[in-house]
Formats: C-alpha cells, sequence, structure tokens
C-alpha cells in the first residue's frame, strides 16, 4: 500500500513540473527545457508504435502500420495558435490549451487497422485518452478523414513520471494522400480556393473513402 502511495505520488502532470505561470519568451530556457520535455514523450510513443509495428510483421506476418511520422511544433506556430485563440501567453495556458505540440501521425494500409491501431495505444501501459474523434465514421465538412487521439504519455524526468500530451493521427494510406494533398492546395494556395473546387476536393474524399472500403473487401 505504501508502495502504491509513492508510485501516485510521483506521477505529476507537466504543468505542475516546474513554475510555468510566467510569460512565454521563446528565447529563454524554461522553453527549452518544456520542448525538450515534449520531444522525449514523443520519441517514447514512436519507440512503442514502432514495436508494435515490428511485432505484427514478425509474429502475425502482417503489416498493420506503413510508416509513421512525428513532429514538434514550431515556436513560431504555438505562438501564432495562441494569439488566434486569444489565450493569454504563458507557459501554462500553452500547456493546459494547445493539445497538439507534439504529434505523431501513423499510416495504416487497411480502415481495419485504424480501429486496431486506435485500441492498441490505448492499452499502452500507462497511456491515458484525454480526447479522441473519430473522423473515419464521421468525416469533416471538407471530407477529411482521419482518427484523432490527445493522450498523456508518461515519461521519466529526474525520477519523476510526467505525463505529457501528444496528439496521435491515426488514418490509411488513401486518406493520407487525399490529406497531404488538399493541405498544399488550399493552405499553401497564394488565392482562396473556390465554392466550386472545395466540393470537387469532398467528392475526391468520397472516391478515397469508397477505395479504403473496396481494398478492405479485397483484403
Amino acid at each position: 500500500m505504501k508502495q502504491k502511495k509513492q508510485e501516485e505520488d510521483s506521477l505529476i502532470k507537466i504543468e505542475n513540473f516546474m513554475d510555468y505561470n510566467k510569460t512565454l519568451k521563446v528565447e529563454d530556457k524554461t522553453f527549452e527545457k518544456l520542448m525538450f520535455i515534449y520531444s522525449i514523450a514523443i520519441r517514447e510513443l514512436e519507440t512503442k508504435i514502432q514495436i508494435l509495428k515490428d511485432e505484427f510483421k514478425i509474429f502475425y506476418d502482417y503489416d498493420l502500420i506503413d510508416h509513421i511520422n512525428t513532429r514538434i511544433k514550431t515556436p513560431e506556430s504555438i505562438i501564432h495558435k495562441m494569439k488566434k485563440r486569444n489565450i493569454r501567453l504563458t507557459y501554462q495556458n500553452m500547456i493546459a490549451n494547445i493539445n497538439d505540440i507534439a504529434g505523431i501521425r501513423i499510416v495504416c494500409p487497411l480502415k481495419k487497422d485504424v480501429f486496431s491501431m486506435k485500441d492498441l495505444i490505448e492499452k499502452i501501459p500507462g497511456v491515458h485518452v484525454l480526447k479522441e474523434k473519430d473522423y473515419i465514421t464521421y468525416p469533416k465538412e471538407s471530407g477529411y478523414s482521419s482518427y484523432h487521439l490527445i493522450i498523456e504519455m508518461p515519461i521519466l524526468v529526474t525520477q519523476k513520471t510526467i505525463y505529457v500530451k501528444v496528439e496521435v493521427q491515426i488514418r490509411t494510406i488513401a486518406m493520407d494522400f487525399w490529406a497531404n494533398l488538399e493541405h498544399k492546395v488550399k493552405y499553401k494556395a497564394q488565392e482562396e480556393i473556390s465554392k466550386k473546387e472545395s466540393k470537387e476536393w469532398v467528392n475526391y474524399a468520397k472516391m478515397i473513402r469508397k477505395l479504403d472500403n473496396k481494398m478492405m473487401l479485397l483484403n
């Protein structure tokens, strides 16, 4: 019982690890330390997912995962997002409100693999699921499809287990193809996309969903 209490005492939220209730400044040491903590979390999760990928290949001769991408938001992107949402620029507010500072994208061959992967992530020891959104069963109006999770990933820093938020996106190869092209066209374009062009992208997304369903039946 005493050991369990000691273990619970060692589990802390990232915002309680240090005094973060001060103004966010990209150039100071606090920001650097925070980004290091987020980078540890994403490395830990990527390693665990890579092990799952290898396990399915070796034990079941099945490619559950096609590829994995990770990223840490840039300071400029974090500040821009906070200003856009009228969030006061403090470290505490950043940690509490910006859930996608650390992100990982898992691309699977088939739609059924996405849901299998989601279940496996939820079963990783110590992982807490905070939010989930099923944009596969219920796609966005734009046509976007993916499964999103916001999780807390436990990491060990200075002999304390800290929970760090990580955004997880799981999608099929076909969904990833559509999302990457749509992002490049819509968000990198010099001019605003017309309603007609937006409608065309929605139609392409529907074609992608049909393709995913067909591939699953063939498999």
